[in-house]
């Protein structure tokens, strides 16, 4: 369906130019004072100049030709210039109807489908996810869950951290420890266990000591960085190690992201772009783009209309080790020979924005992508504690995800059990599903760019811009509907009609603005603009709720046609919510 916005200006165009004016000038927009007006033009004061006259004068010119026009209710010029318009019920209740009879709830998927790969998660192997992960799961996985929305083949890859230092001193204190494992004997032949010599708690125990170790004895870290050698040259013990290290790990990986919902296609790591390496490498130099700078190779990509400096990207180290960038490069250079994507999208922390410039227009100098394919970045800011400082425990330490989960659930449980007589195994389902929108929205509501603080007791709160309030009034909206279907009633039947009050209009007019939401915040990689609009959405039903008495309503007629409006509301707050990353429970 057309954006209700596209539908207005369409019944412009011909306004304007019945009184000799250009179309271009009947643009629209929402009013910025609905307590006059619902909609405006300005054109007329852009075309003043243009056409040496008053503006308020071609205002009236323009409305003057809309006085036969069944979409307005009532379109005024104002001073200096506005064109004020107002829309019939008539024509919002036949847009609802229309809406409602959409499997898509209006929203144009896309004419011509994309293959996108999204790159976010991040999560480094053999250590648990804290804080620190969160913003990039669940900003990645509504992304993921917008681009499908509107109809694109979307691909999400976690790209782990598997392959460097990390490795290497895993190894060195797994075989100071237990220098007698098979993995250790150069000479052994035989096949290596299936059970690996350690769990996730052993490895998350194993790697900080190993790290520290590494800081403070300098032979330790030769050791280390020896092991990472002979890991990557395929030394067979130490990838039979590396393969136990990636089963324990991903396992534990794959049962934290499930408790945030958040799950990939793609369980692809730094590791699976390493043979893709030495020929990128060598074609880069082959045809001149890679040139060597004090013992190592960069790539330049500084450009003329640059305004800061833009070093140049390293892709080989003087001592030929590859960084980083050459990862990235050559992940960029796998998914284009996999998947074939139109675009590539990056979630990632904020501070890496000149490593993603460098990559980028490396990628781009080098032919790694043709010209037409997108890469795009999303830098997102750090979740805050009450102190303005990034998120800690209580005792200063970095909070893991699941103790935040664990803590944001039994805050939801309490407030449950607090309010409700109710089955504490059901408390505990239903605080489970409002804790994960208390978590979700409370970081998406936040532009993703921006810094925020991570306020327990606001997040978890069912009044004011919160997931809980989404929720209950989703919940609200069920609980009328149960109670409607349970008097006999059919909640399929009747249809939308028009409005009966200001508050019902309201509820309209936010519903219609769905499609536009959707593709803007699409377009923009924007979850926030979806929260902040689920968030007018349930004020203007609470609004509509509290003026009208729904249910005891004697015209059946009536009753039926704002039934199928809360339907209606409740089919596009749980589009909405579905992708955010978050449900609602049945009850609360």
């Amino acid at each position: 369906m057309k954006k209700l916005l596209d539908l207005i200006a369409q019944e412009l165009v011909p306004a304007f130019e019945k009184a000799g004016y250009d179309a271009s000038l009947a643009r629209v927009s929402l009013s910025n004072r609905p307590d006059l007006c619902e909609y405006q033009c300005n054109g007329a004061m852009a075309a003043a100049k243009q056409y040496k006259k008053a503006p308020i004068m071609i205002a009236n010119d323009v409305v003057a030709n809309l006085a036969e026009s069944t979409m307005f209710e009532k379109v005024t010029a104002v001073n200096p210039g506005f064109i004020n318009m107002k829309l019939s019920g008539a024509y919002l209740a036949d847009y609802l109807r229309k809406m409602q009879a959409d499997e898509d709830l209006s929203v144009e998927k896309a004419k011509e489908p994309k293959t996108i790969v999204i790159d976010y998660g991040g999560a480094n192997v053999a250590k648990p996810l804290h804080v620190g992960h969160l913003r990039s799961a669940i900003i990645g996985e509504s992304l993921k869950r917008m681009g499908r929305f509107m109809g694109h083949k979307v691909i999400g890859d976690v790209h782990l951290g598997d392959w460097g230092l990390q490795m290497g001193l895993i190894i060195t204190e797994l075989q100071k420890r237990q220098p007698d494992l098979v993995y250790f004997q150069d000479d052994y032949t035989g096949e290596y266990p299936e059970e690996a010599p350690f769990t996730i708690s052993d490895l998350e125990e194993i790697y900080p000591t190993a790290s520290k170790k590494s800081k403070e004895d300098e032979s330790y870290k030769e050791e280390a960085l020896e092991a990472t050698r002979q890991l990557q040259i395929g030394k067979p013990g130490y990838r039979a190690l590396w393969d136990h290290i990636m089963k324990v790990s991903v396992t534990d990986l794959k049962k934290n992201y499930g408790k945030l919902d958040v799950s990939f296609d793609l369980w692809k790591g730094e590791s699976d772009a390493q043979p893709y390496i030495p020929d990128m490498v060598q074609k880069m130099k082959d045809e001149g783009f890679a040139h060597e700078d004090q013992g190592a190779y960069v790539v330049d990509v500084k450009e003329d209309t640059d305004t800061k400096e833009i070093p140049p990207c390293i892709i080989v180290k003087s001592d030929g080790a590859s960084l980083y960038a050459t990862t990235d490069l050559a992940t960029i250079v796998e998914r284009m020979k996999l998947y074939h994507p139109e675009q590539i999208q990056y979630v990632t922390d904020k501070r890496q924005e000149m490593h993603f410039i460098q990559v980028f227009r490396c990628a781009k100098k080098t032919g790694l992508v043709s010209d037409d394919t997108k890469l795009s970045w999303l830098g997102f800011g750090t979740m805050n504690g009450k102190d303005g400082k990034p998120f800690k425990t209580r005792d200063g330490g970095v909070m893991r995800l699941e103790n935040l989960i664990k803590e944001i659930n039994d805050e939801m449980y309490q407030k449950i059990m607090d309010n409700h007589e109710i089955d504490p195994e059901e408390a505990k389902e239903t605080a489970r599903i409002v804790g994960l929108a208390a978590i979700k929205y409370g970081d998406l509501s936040n532009q993703a760019s921006k810094d925020y603080v991570f306020d327990i007791d606001r997040f978890t709160s069912f009044e004011g811009n919160t997931g809980p309030y989404i929720l209950y009034t989703i919940v609200r909206i069920k609980s009328i509907l149960n109670k409607y279907q349970a008097s006999g009633e059919d909640s399929q039947a009747g249809q939308i009609g028009v409005a009966a009050n200001a508050s019902e209009k309201a509820l309209m007019l936010e519903l219609s603005k769905f499609n536009s939401v959707m593709e803007g915040a699409f377009e923009e990689m924007a979850p926030h603009k979806i929260c902040s609009y689920i968030y007018d959405l349930s004020n203007a039903f609470n609004r509509f709720y509290h003026e009208t008495k729904i249910l005891s309503e004697e015209d059946a007629q009536q009753k039926a046609s704002w039934i199928k409006l809360l339907v209606l509301t409740r089919d596009v707050l749980e589009s909405c919510i579905g992708v955010l990353g978050f449900d609602a429970p049945e009850r609360m």
